[in-house]
């Protein structure tokens, strides 16, 4: 199957990003299956690279290889195997038996997301390419693993895009272990699996939880959009003098308190509070709240450019009423996971919060996501979590 682009609009592939967007279309056969494979050719018919094709998405393309090779078992098993090897080269195995195995296009492998929890996986099908080659993809997985159980969470609102269903549940094996307890930097971590966020746990933020673990000490912490106690685990680790997590989902607060407790850390220390993050924030502001330490790790505000304008506004208003809330000399690790927001704006937007309030305020550090979540010099949409560690002056 053929799929010629119009004039010029070859530049992307020959700077080997992996996307082709409708637009750049002249003629793709009819009866092209959702998810088959192409060959993207220019408009005077060189071929240019070899993709998966989905009709009813915008990103019409998604690239496999830029080589005239064969795309079949052999080719993805040789993928797989260089994404394992990454990731055992990168020693995140000393740091956790929890961590992202494949990152789609990161890896050359788009649309397809695989994380590890200790002797189970758990797969996302996000594209139709990646729904194609479904059961090859688990079969290859499971013999370079050497592992049992696979977990499907295609659950994602991007499935839609792709006119994909919803799937959920086992897909190898038989026994899905839930929640299941996994290890981060010595630390314990009950994970729902069948109905926890992304895949059941933030694993991008490890680095920087640990971060947050060594700047806690003997401070009284905020830990907003805590989810299920990642941060407030590792503030109370580190010694915290408290620590009050927030968060809207009272099963996330649950599990946060038995996080808390198996990892024998002092409960008498933390509090749950459950509520509007916004709304808890401006109520701690009229009630003269301070804190030495304040943690944000909102959801996704914006997953595409077309939404930053609202969710800069969001930003701004959370970052501002964290400044306010601060003692002098007090942190704020603030974060934004929007693909539709990029580091720079997201500085901006943390430079005007602390404008709007009224204070002066320093970046000690920036964050960003983990080395199980590699980023492609050809695919920079890959480096989407942006952290900044700022001290109020």
């Amino acid at each position: 199957m053929n799929v010629f682009l119009k004039a010029g609009r070859e530049k992307s592939l020959l700077r080997r990003h992996p996307w082709i967007f409708s637009g750049a279309i002249q003629q793709a056969d009819s009866n092209t299956a959702s998810g088959a494979t192409v060959d993207l050719l220019s408009s005077d018919q060189q071929f240019l690279a070899r993709a998966s094709y989905s009709p009813n998405s915008q990103i019409r393309a998604r690239v496999w290889t830029f080589k005239d090779e064969a795309v079949d078992k052999e080719f993805f098993r040789k993928r797989i195997r260089s994404a394992v090897e990454t990731r055992q080269r990168s020693n995140v195995e000393s740091q956790s038996n929890a961590y992202r195995l494949i990152y789609a296009e990161s890896d050359n492998i788009p649309g397809l997301i695989v994380d590890r929890y200790g002797d189970m996986l758990v797969m996302q099908y996000l594209t139709a390419g990646a729904e194609y080659w479904k059961e090859t993809f688990a079969d290859l997985l499971l013999v370079e693993t050497g592992l049992s159980t696979i977990y499907e969470r295609s659950d994602a609102d991007v499935r839609e895009l792709e006119g994909l269903d919803s799937k959920v549940g086992i897909l190898r094996g038989s026994i899905l272990h839930d929640p299941l307890t996994i290890t981060e930097n010595d630390l314990q971590f009950k994970v729902n699996l069948s109905e926890g966020h992304k895949t059941g746990f933030y694993l991008d933020q490890r680095k920087n939880r640990l971060r947050a673990r060594e700047l806690a000490k003997d401070k009284d912490v905020l830990d907003c959009f805590c989810y299920t106690g990642g941060f407030t685990v590792n503030a109370l680790a580190g010694g915290a003098k408290s620590a009050l997590s927030v968060d809207s989902s009272a099963d996330a607060l649950s599990l946060c308190k038995e996080n808390i407790s198996l990892n024998n850390l002092p409960a008498e220390h933390q509090t749950s509070l459950e509520g509007d993050v916004f709304q808890l924030l401006r109520k701690f502001r009229d009630e003269a709240r301070a804190f030495d330490m304040i943690i944000l790790d909102p959801p996704k505000f914006a997953p595409t450019a077309a939404h930053a304008e609202k969710a800069t506004r969001a930003y701004k208003d959370i970052n501002l009423l964290a400044f306010k809330l601060l003692r002098q000399n007090g942190i704020l690790v603030t974060f934004s996971c929007s693909g539709g927001i990029d580091t720079g704006l997201f500085q901006k937007i943390v430079a005007g919060a602390a404008l709007d309030a009224g204070i002066d305020a320093q970046i000690v550090e920036h964050l960003s996501q983990g080395a199980d979540h590699p980023i492609s010099l050809h695919f920079p949409e890959g480096a989407y979590l942006k952290g900044l560690v700022c001290i109020k002056k």
